[in-house]
């Protein structure tokens, strides 16, 4: 058995942050046109819904293949802020971060987090552990620290890495090195905690973490990647902690 644990990393979606099944499509478009509205809003010259809708998901599917194939992650300020350039827009920092929390807005909308999270966030930061996340995100990380302030849980995760910043993505070791220096971490003392088999738990094993695969539906139970533990819920973090800790 390793040391103690001295800190917990977690994956944001579909960890901290629920989803579900999205329509990812559907989400788009929808974002797309808040975001169009918000700009209509600020009297900036528009070309039609359509057109402007095509621009944008023309942009976010090329960029999105591009990442997969590069390993290096691209962010939405960057696309729209070319769009915005493209269409003879002049905005502000401030209104450009607007206008990716407009486009978010939708996917934030069908979010949840699960009862007693923030309770247990609490529990474990008064308990002494350094927490934080690490995110595989092309939303920006403004626009996800006010999704996590706006449901309560910002100031509880102190280190959050994403990766339209970091530039590196989950499984990459950079990105999980980087977090172990930003919380001051040992990955023998440290519990990654995700979803995802690809990123997370491979990511955090190849990385020498202690890796924590949340799977409420066990749908991953014969896979060939293999976590050191598995939950159901983030509430089950406690008995793992206990089998380290005393």
């Amino acid at each position: 058995m390793a040391g103690k644990i001295q800190g917990i990393l977690f994956d944001l979606g579909d960890t901290i942050l629920d989803f579900g099944t999205v329509d990812v499509l559907g989400k788009f478009e929808a974002g797309a046109n808040l975001a169009y509205q918000y700009l209509v809003e600020l009297r900036q010259p528009m070309p039609s819904f359509a057109s402007f809708h095509r621009r944008q998901l023309w942009a976010f599917r090329w960029n999105y293949f591009k990442s997969r194939f590069t390993g290096r992650e691209f962010n939405t300020l960057d696309i729209l802020g070319q769009l915005c350039l493209r269409m003879g827009h002049d905005l502000s920092q401030e209104q450009m971060l607007e206008l990716a929390w407009r486009f978010y807005q939708p996917l934030a909308r069908q979010a949840t987090v699960e009862a007693g999270t923030r309770e247990l966030l609490e529990e474990l930061t008064a308990s002494g552990l350094r927490l934080g996340l690490v995110s595989n995100t092309f939303v920006p990380g403004q626009t996800l620290d006010r999704h996590l302030a706006e449901s309560k849980l910002l100031d509880l995760l102190p280190v959050r890495i994403y990766s339209c910043d970091a530039i590196h993505r989950k499984p990459s070791p950079e990105i999980f090195q980087m977090a172990l220096r930003q919380t001051q971490l040992e990955p023998g003392q440290t519990l990654f905690v995700g979803d995802s088999l690809e990123a997370d738990i491979e990511g955090a094993n190849l990385a020498g973490m202690i890796s924590v695969l949340k799977d409420p539906q066990d749908r991953h139970r014969h896979s060939k990647i293999q976590p050191r533990h598995r939950i159901h819920h983030l509430a089950e973090l406690r008995e793992i902690l206990r089998q380290y800790n005393t």
